[in-house]
């Protein structure tokens, strides 16, 4: 397929800036009343596509089957849509907080440091991207704290905003990384907080841009479709019976580059580590072998199943690296169910949604969330296939 197949217009008060959160209002003692703002992480707006029939439902039905005009599907309604032993597999990467600001020696120019991934614990080196780049040289010196204990050296260059640091930090592993990320904040897309007032992220960005599943430190960006989840919809699950498999491919940049070639085949997508052990396998195959669902929360969990699932069907334990790029069109192997967000335009994001979806009909949703004033991105709301 071609890359303007994928282009679309996308208001940017459409796009989520914040997690889906509501006001809520009380009455003190004094009979003074104020209002406050509620995250509501599953609460957020879903549209949920079927394949076979193409039907795309926005609001929820009454008993005969009929929409309720205003009464929206919210996210916290997926569990309507499984029964008793459907698997849910979802991505248990854990964001570290990537994105840090520094000063560069002699001349205190300030630089953005987004650190990428450590490539030698016993040499402090780090694998970044800086910003601006034309700034900072091999040799040159960053400084990231008031006390000049943070202390970085510029020692190669690796793509035109890339660079190799060697922190000059004299401690234990543990406690050098410790105080590294307490200098840190979350790394947001660059189209949040390009698009936010302060140009910064918050303290509160540090729990809402990560999963209440997280557990294996390592991606830049958080897997979104997963923050959707809140504790209380994981215990509901549970308590229905859906099982879940956890498996891990620690996000990369990748999926936020610009996509240069019309044609789609001549796109390479980065590299991202992921594992797939024999517990998330067993559980996902049983379901298979008994012929129930498996859902596969966001891009990220289905491009790395599609990357460990065997020619019979079944998920296989792996541990490596992949740059699988899904887009239409494609035979997917093994989930029948994916929740994603709403992406933008020209992203490989909306590319393996449409691969999974069927492009007319992805598309179609699309252009429903457009007119209705879905939100699109991270913190945007969602669209459940499924294949019936």
């Amino acid at each position: 397929m071609k890359l303007s197949q994928f282009s679309f217009k996308l208001p940017a008060d459409q796009v989520a800036l914040y997690p889906h959160n509501e006001e809520r209002s009380f009455t003190t003692s004094t009979g003074e009343k104020k209002t406050f703002r509620v995250t509501r992480r599953d609460e957020s707006r879903m549209l949920v596509l079927h394949r076979k029939s193409q039907k795309i439902d926005m609001f929820k039905s009454d008993e005969k089957g009929n929409p309720i005009e205003g009464e929206y599907i919210r996210f916290k309604d997926i569990v309507n849509y499984f029964d008793e032993g459907d698997t849910f597999i979802f991505n248990d990467t854990k964001v570290f907080p990537a994105r840090l600001y520094g000063t560069k020696e002699k001349t205190d120019a300030k630089i953005e440091v987004f650190l990428l991934r450590e490539l030698n614990e016993e040499m402090r080196l780090w694998d970044v991207l800086v910003e601006p780049a034309r700034k900072i040289r091999i040799g040159n010196k960053l400084f990231f704290d008031d006390t000049s204990t943070m202390v970085a050296e510029v020692i190669d260059n690796t793509t035109s905003r890339g660079r190799t640091l060697r922190f000059l930090y004299d401690s234990p592993h543990d406690e050098f990384k410790r105080n590294l990320f307490s200098l840190g904040e979350s790394p947001l897309p660059r189209y949040v907080i390009d698009a936010r007032e302060d140009h910064h992220a918050t303290v509160d960005d540090m729990d809402d841009f990560q999963c209440v599943f997280a557990k294996n430190e390592g991606a830049v960006t958080a897997p979104a479709t997963g923050l959707h989840f809140s504790r209380e919809l994981m215990k509901k699950m549970e308590i229905v019976g859906i099982n879940s498999a956890f498996i891990t491919l620690h996000c990369g940049l990748g999926n936020f580059h610009q996509i240069e070639v019309e044609d789609l085949t001549k796109h390479k997508m980065d590299s991202e580590q992921m594992h797939v052990d024999a517990e998330a396998c067993e559980i996902v195959n049983s379901a298979k072998r008994s012929g129930h669902h498996v859902c596969a929360v966001g891009a990220s969990v289905i491009k790395a199943t599609e990357t460990a699932v065997g020619t019979d069907g079944f998920l296989k334990e792996f541990d490596g690296w992949t740059n699988n790029f899904i887009f239409p069109p494609y035979n997917f192997g093994l989930a029948d169910s994916m929740v994603v967000n709403l992406y933008h335009p020209e992203s490989t994001l909306v590319m393996s949604t449409a691969a999974f979806g069927g492009y007319d009909l992805v598309m179609e949703a699309y252009h429903m969330a457009l007119k209705n004033g879905f939100m699109f991105g991270c913190f945007g709301d969602s669209l459940l296939i499924l294949d019936d």
